[in-house]
């Protein structure tokens, strides 16, 4: 060092660092920038992320201010020396930062790509114009290559419109850095701002910035325009309005840069007067979009809210009826309080009842944790956001804004309006509708006109193996409109109509993502139930039924879930989708003091049809069941409240259509799996299962995935990093049983199918389906065999025509890979030897071997005298490499000697591609019979010694009721045959 330090050359360099560390000029801060990215390039050269269309204009906005000034530290200049120095000649051109527009389209065009339309507006939500939680995984995986930045998933599930997005990561993209935040030193607390407010404090800033968490702050030197009242059931929070309460306390945060940095509030800049925002009547909102608020200017950096720059005026917000769910872009959560050496402006109160303000404290700055770091996750993810339940207790006053009604008329339905017809569930709800009851069908249909609406649902209803037919058309009526909308986007005229005419009305509709914040669902699941609600209050009374979820009692610790049962503590929920179903079943609980009559029917895992299989493609659950299949691997839980889609539905309609069941709570959850039944019925289908806890089998899960990638897969990796989704697992993974003596009371009273345990059988078709699109693996015959024994036979063959005198034996194996293969296939694997010396001296080898129990369900032979028992058909092998085959029989005639039918084999052999050249018969030995294949029978040594004896009786009874069946069969034939006198004799009746 002292040859560095003791060089005319470097003193100048040395000058211009001591200068900058003391907040003197020299550099500023966008030249110091530039050279420290410099140095980056310069030592460790890197392709530079993709950003020549993002261009900057954030320097050239404003100009910084110097750094304020720090002791010096020696061991700090002689290091701020020497990256001076090395930097300096460095020739690389730096890529200029992105301001806030140009990133926000990059984001937009990325995400576009995704979905079904092809494109996405800055301001729209990526789930609602159709992405799914697929689609965000790799969105994400695909915005970290185009932007060179490492983008947690959690942020894209909280809040996905592009422009959002662009406001968290504008920092990240135009510094190099990552997503993780270091908290900024305070300074003392202002002492200037009124009464009302609580004290905010300020944090250091090395540029003049206003950044807030939690309220609208106006800028030195600017008044804030006043805010128009909101005349019925103005919103709070997401809403642009501004609730006549004491604003909370506030946090500034540094900003590094020239800019106007917010989190949930909207600021005025230095010389800019913000256009006042009209009224809203009923429910105002601005839906997903944010639309109105104006874009921040290039030099503005802003996370959860607008903030207009110098220069810019932004558009106002247009009125709107009804419930309508604003972007938490433009939330606006405490009431304005001004920086310091301002007097507050004063706002005009709300002319009707406004909704009451959030009351979020100063949100704490996160400590950085590694992505996937499931021990930081836990201590970040233990609660509910303290924003989100502002946001849930602002939502819940929205339903004492509702009309008071009239209780309905207690008879079935007639005309019915259905939303979510297109879902999993709400498309098997709307065939039940129209099989069990009289009612028309009102379908409301997100499209954007009839045609188009009628096309998509006769496309889903197709899709999960549903009829379509002429008389479904003429039983429905196909509404184009959006649950997330004002008045579900229907015309005045619609509304009031529907709202005469019909006499129930069912929400179905709802945005199932386990990984979605409440800001991003709250609009679906939320204010959408709210609007039904005021629909069923609105002209003439009609009950409300709702299908909630189980997840309302999806709280780590909860004790019971029964019908009546407290609901979890909603703090305690972490999922955004948990939260949303909480707060619609929580908000509609209110409704019911105004009169409304609100039936909540609360599903838990809904499975695949047990007789067509169809099953919901987007559901998480079917990820982890392909993992489950293909890792051989399960996570150690409780229950698994879990029931068929056609069980589900129809008990749903059930309780639709019959008014003595209206106004109660409903579990439909079934009979719920405990581990040992998961673990049973997967190895009863060929798989067998290790049990693990949730952390060792995630991070197992997630190694396997990467080591050996599955392309169909290739999202659940990711999935299982979310300390979202990790919390929501352990919730249900250790909850209890969920209780349903409510329901079971309704299906016994009505006369239903009585609810069953979706085991292994009830799973079958889904289980095909899910294999035949590539998402789960059927056990197949390479497989480790699952159980076997041995089967000797003796007896000869001779040519065709003439007596059988040359001896035969086999000596064979017979196993089978899962109880699949009976249960579809009726087929037993056979491997083993055929000693045969007219066909060769030496034992031919079985190549291929399969053996079919009551083959073409037993249909007889020869008219009607010989039934199928099994069929065998092997594949055999000389020692000289010539190729034969052996097909054989066993036949049940009614005739004493059972005894021998179930042992004696008619077979017939031959070479392969020709006609069969010799005939005989082989016997199963009497002695050998029992003990080889009775007390012989081998079981997979993985399995337990209960779960050995429980394959053993499986396999006999099974096998054992087959043959009963097949035995008894041509004596029961025989039986009809003597017994109808009145027959036509038949040309071939002499024969018998």
């Amino acid at each position: 060092m002292r040859d560095v330090n003791e060089d005319p050359a470097y003193d100048g360099r040395r000058a211009v660092a001591e200068s900058i560390e003391r907040g003197g000029g020299g550099l500023d801060v966008a030249g110091l920038l530039a050279k420290v990215r410099a140095a980056g390039t310069a030592t460790e050269p890197a392709p530079a992320p993709d950003l020549d269309g993002l261009t900057s204009t954030m320097a050239a906005a404003v100009e910084p201010a110097p750094t304020p000034a720090a002791a010096p530290d020696p061991d700090r200049e002689g290091r701020t020396t020497a990256t001076v120095a090395a930097v300096e000649p460095a020739p690389t051109p730096v890529h200029p930062a992105p301001d806030l527009d140009s990133l926000a389209a990059t984001i937009a065009a990325v995400a576009g790509r995704h979905l079904p339309s092809g494109r996405l507006a800055p301001d729209a939500d990526f789930f609602d114009a159709g992405g799914t939680s697929v689609d965000a995984v790799e969105l994400v995986a695909e915005l970290e290559r185009e932007l060179g930045i490492e983008v947690d998933l959690d942020e894209v599930f909280a809040d996905a419109r592009p422009a959002s997005l662009a406001r968290r990561w504008l920092p990240l993209v135009g510094d190099g850095t990552t997503p993780a935040a270091t908290p900024s030193p305070p300074l003392p607390a202002m002492s200037t701002l009124p009464a009302p407010a609580p004290a905010v404090s300020a944090v250091a800033a090395s540029a003049p910035a206003a950044s807030v968490e939690g309220g609208s702050v106006p800028v030195a030197g600017i008044a804030p325009s006043p805010v128009p009242a909101s005349s019925t059931f103005a919103t709070s929070a997401s809403a642009a309005s501004v609730p006549p309460a004491s604003a909370p306390a506030v946090s500034a945060v540094a900003a590094s840069a020239p800019a106007a940095s917010v989190e949930g509030a909207l600021v005025p800049v230095a010389g800019i007067a913000p256009s006042p925002v009209p009224a809203s009547s009923t429910f105002a909102t601005s839906a997903s979009a944010a639309s109105g608020v104006a874009a921040s200017a290039p030099a503005a950096s802003v996370e959860g809210g607008s903030v207009p720059v110098a220069g810019i005026a932004p558009s106002p917000v247009p009125a709107s009826s009804t419930f309508a769910a604003s972007a938490p872009a433009a939330s606006v959560v405490a009431a304005p309080a001004p920086a310091a050496g301002i007097a507050p402006t004063s706002a005009p109160a709300p002319s009707t009842f406004p909704a009451p303000a959030p009351h979020t404290p100063p949100a704490v700055p996160a400590t950085p944790s590694r992505a996937g770091d499931s021990s930081s996750a836990d201590t970040r993810h233990t609660r509910a956001r303290p924003e989100d339940l502002d946001q849930i207790l602002a939502d819940l006053a929205l339903a004492d804004r509702l009309p008071f009604t009239d209780v309905p008329e207690p008879l079935p339905p007639r005309r019915v309006l259905l939303t979510g017809a297109t879902g999993f569930l709400g498309s098997h709800m709307l065939l039940d509708l129209l099989r069990h009851s009289d009612a028309h069908v009102y379908c409301l249909v997100r499209a954007a006109d009839e045609e188009a609406a009628t096309a998509r649902l006769g496309a889903q209803l197709r899709s999960y193996k549903l009829p379509w037919s002429s008389e479904v058309r003429r039983r429905i009526t196909v509404v184009p409109g959006d649950i997330r909308h004002p008045r579900l986007g229907l015309t005045d005229e619609q509304w009031h109509t529907l709202a005469h005419e019909l006499d129930s009305v069912v929400g179905v509709a709802a945005a199932v993502d386990f990984l979605r914040g409440y800001p991003s669902l709250r609009g679906s699941n939320v204010l959408g139930a709210l609007t039904l609600a005021e629909l069923a209050a609105t002209g003439r009374p009609k009950p409300l039924h709702h299908i909630s979820s189980i997840a309302v009692f999806n709280e780590v610790g909860i004790t019971s879930m029964g019908e009546d049962d407290p609901l979890a503590h909603v703090d305690r929920l972490i999922s955004g989708y948990d939260q949303s179903k909480w707060a619609a079943e929580v908000a509609l609980r209110r409704a019911r003091d105004h009169g409304l009559v609100v039936t909540a029917l609360r599903p838990g895992g809904i499975g695949g049809h047990t007789r067509t299989g169809a099953y919901n493609p987007q559901d998480l659950s079917s990820g982890l069941i392909s993992a489950f299949g293909r890792l051989r691997t399960v996570p150690a839980f409780r229950h698994l409240n879990a029931a068929p889609v056609d069980w589900v539905s129809r008990v749903a309609v059930a309780a639709i259509c019959e008014p003595d069941a209206w106004g109660f709570d409903y579990n439909l959850t079934g009979v719920p799996n405990t581990l040992d039944d998961v673990v049973r019925d997967m190895a009863l289908g060929g798989m067998h299962v290790r049990v693990q806890d949730w952390d060792e089998w995630r991070t197992d899960t997630l190694a396997r995935l990467e080591a050996e990638p599955v392309p169909e897969l290739a999202f659940l990796s990711r999935v299982l990093q979310s300390p979202t989704a990790l919390k929501l697992c352990e919730a249900t993974l250790k909850g209890p049983a969920a209780g349903a003596e409510r329901t079971d009371a309704l299906v016994a009273a009505l006369g239903l199918t009585p609810a069953a345990r979706y085991d292994a059988q009830a799973q079958l078709k889904t289980f095909e389906q899910l294999a035949g699109d590539g998402l789960a693996r059927l056990p197949h015959k390479d497989d480790q065999p699952y159980l076997w024994f041995a089967e000797t036979t003796e007896g000869a063959v001779g040519p065709v025509g003439t007596a059988a005198q040359t001896p035969c034996s086999m000596a064979l194996t017979l196993s089978i890979a899962s109880m699949y293969q009976l249960v579809k296939e009726r087929r037993v694997d056979v491997t083993g030897e055929v000693t045969c010396a007219a066909i060769h001296p030496d034992p031919l080898t079985v190549e291929r071997g399969d053996v079919w129990v009551r083959p073409d369900e037993g249909i007889p032979q020869q008219h009607g005298l010989r039934h199928q028992l099994l069929r065998y058909r092997l594949a055999l092998r000389d020692a000289d490499g010539g190729l034969w085959w052996l097909e054989g029989r066993k036949y049940a005639r009614a005739r004493r000697d059972l005894w021998r039918q179930t042992r004696a084999l008619t077979v017939e052999i031959g070479r392969d591609g020709e006609a069969a050249s010799l005939l005989g018969e082989v016997v199963v030995p009497a002695d050998s019979y029992v003990r080889d294949q009775i007390d012989g029978i081998q079981v997979d040594p993985r399995l337990t010694g209960q779960e050995k004896r429980a394959a053993k009786l499986t396999w006999l009874a099974w096998f054992g009721l087959e043959m009963g069946r097949g035995l008894v069969a041509p004596f029961a034939r025989a039986a009809a045959d003597l017994l109808d006198l009145r027959r036509t004799p038949t040309l071939t009746e002499h024969h018998r």
